[in-house]
């Protein structure tokens, strides 16, 4: 029996009901959360937001780390069982001060939802002289999943999904030169590198974690629209990418072919609460079942084989310990 998700072992569909177009709203229907305790970065915008108000909605109380805490409590007023912290995923020592304050409310984590990112953006390093998109889509989530796990521990049953991207087919993970120090800066590649840590991440803290009923996913939520991912993309970059016409103007089949917030964060539902999920873990999910092996025919759909890669994962957790200075306890 396959006990790991390496090499995409388990990477095929569970028959789980849903589809692109079931809801966050159909995803939670008949689930309970009420004591649950959730985590979720990124929580007060876009399809986390939405992953917020479902959460909560359904009984569990949903704590949003913040950059910008005032925008946080515009954004979720009026949504209870929400509380809001401050945290920057940019800077480490802030990371930190939140998960203490947290590890020494004494309470449990029964889901930490790793969903903030960024996209499109100009090269920018952090204090640590790490790429952005590097530092804030995987490193910080490493450093916060590592500083949260004795929560994790703690309620006996905890997942931890980490939102990733169809953006990780762009590029595999430069061992060789992750932040961009060597060769010329391409934000699609660096997305791509950063997207495809995320899946090597929760593939290889599902193995180590799984003895300590900890269990982990990564995920493509879709192509969404009206969220703030693209806010620093330039109008030639989209023209470039084949989604606005020479005008500005979005082409009608790119249109059609993005799915709304509630629909976005429908996947992100499913790896946090479905049941089918309980004895399976590590794999990348779409479209709120367990996605397939990408082809080399098939751009749209899938997970590629170097972002559930074992020997990837491996040499990527070394390497997150090493550019973080942050090691898990106990695993």
């Amino acid at each position: 029996m396959v006990q790991n998700n390496y090499q995409g072992a388990l990477q095929q569909p569970i028959g789980s009901g849903f589809n692109a177009k079931s809801t966050s709203k159909d995803v939670i229907r008949d689930i309970d959360l009420t004591g649950k305790i959730v985590v979720i970065t990124g929580g007060n915008t876009g399809i986390g937001l939405e992953t917020t108000k479902t959460l909560a909605g359904a009984g569990a109380t949903v704590i949003v780390p913040a950059r910008d805490t005032d925008k946080a409590k515009r954004n979720l007023e009026g949504i209870s069982n929400v509380e809001i912290e401050s945290m920057d995923l940019m800077d480490p020592v802030s990371i930190d001060a939140f998960a203490e304050t947290f590890i020494a409310s004494g309470r449990p984590l029964h889901i930490l939802i790793n969903n903030a990112g960024i996209m499109w953006v100009p090269l920018r390093k952090d204090n640590r002289g790490i790429e952005s998109q590097l530092a804030t889509n995987h490193l910080a989530h490493f450093q916060l999943t590592a500083k949260l796990w004795s929560a994790l521990e703690k309620a006996s049953g905890a997942r931890v999904v980490s939102v990733s991207s169809q953006g990780h087919h762009f590029a595999p993970f430069n061992f060789e030169d992750p932040n961009f120090l060597h060769r010329e800066y391409e934000t699609l590649q660096a997305y791509g590198q950063s997207k495809t840590a995320t899946n090597l991440f929760a593939m290889e803290l599902d193995e180590r974690g799984k003895g300590q009923n900890i269990r982990s996913y990564s995920l493509h939520p879709g192509s969404i629209g009206g969220t703030e991912l693209g806010r620093e993309a330039s109008l030639e970059l989209f023209q470039k990418m084949g989604f606005l016409d020479e005008n500005g103007n979005m082409l009608p089949e790119v249109a059609a072919s993005l799915k709304n917030i509630p629909q976005g964060a429908a996947t992100t539902i499913w790896c946090a609460t479905s049941p089918l999920l309980n004895d399976l873990g590590g794999v990348y999910c779409e479209d709120c079942d367990v996605a397939e092996l990408a082809s080399d025919q098939n751009i749209s759909h899938g997970v590629k084989a170097y972002s559930v890669d074992k020997d990837n994962a491996k040499r990527l957790w070394t390497l997150s310990e090493k550019m973080t200075g942050v090691k898990f306890n106990d695993i």
